[in-house]
């Protein structure tokens, strides 16, 4: 079952584009921190536009969170975003001589910075393995019948203890470039989600079946 999804995988995916546009471990945190509640091509529009006046933490914080939040608004949550990205880029600077940790505790820190978040930076920026969770990883573990779906922190357990460690910052971007194509959350056609139909929990298949019938 597992190497059936690998497999598929790199079938389907054999080259990776990174979903969040960015040039380092800086622009990537501030990316994914403006990608919560929102959508990658949102934030891919709004941050150019962030990082012409500030790509680093230094002219970050010659900005005002009034400026920053002006520059961020379409993406939603500005007004806790902006605060945020101020924030931390004050401690990167305080802290850590202007650049990025390379600690999950470190990011962790930082106000709004997750673990998701941590996750992402430290497996896109600086190779170590992780396995961050989004909607769409944790759906897809489900509907696979790989993980429970109780909750996020249950499904990044399942995914590092089934998947080997190697490949673990690959296959969850596989996954979710997966999810966003062939398995969505609406508008989900089973026949076009070939490892869903092959391997995934039986209700979830019922279910779709069933809706499809109504």
């Amino acid at each position: 079952m597992v190497n059936f999804v690998i497999n598929t995988l790199n079938q389907l995916y054999p080259e990776i584009p990174i979903p969040l546009d960015n040039k380092d471990p800086y622009t990537l945190l501030i990316a994914v921190l403006l990608s919560a509640q929102s959508t990658d091509v949102r934030v891919n529009k709004i941050t150019p536009l962030l990082f012409e006046r500030a790509d680093n933490p230094n002219d970050m914080v010659k900005l005002t969170v009034e400026e920053i939040r002006d520059i961020i608004k379409p993406v939603g949550l500005s007004p806790m975003k902006s605060k945020a990205i101020y924030g931390l880029s004050q401690i990167i600077i305080d802290k850590y001589n202007g650049k990025v940790p390379q600690s999950f505790e470190a990011l962790e820190s930082f106000p709004s910075v997750g673990h998701k978040t941590a996750s992402v930076v430290m497996s896109q920026a600086f190779g170590v393995p992780a396995f961050p969770v989004d909607t769409h990883i944790h759906r897809l573990m489900y509907r696979w019948n790989l993980s429970n779906g109780k909750n996020v922190t249950q499904t990044e357990k399942d995914a590092k203890r089934l998947f080997p460690k190697e490949i673990w910052n690959d296959l969850h971007l596989q996954i979710i470039w997966y999810g966003r194509q062939y398995s969505p959350a609406r508008g989900w056609d089973i026949d076009k989600d070939i490892i869903t139909k092959a391997i995934g929990r039986k209700s979830v298949i019922k279910e779709y079946y069933k809706s499809k019938k109504s």
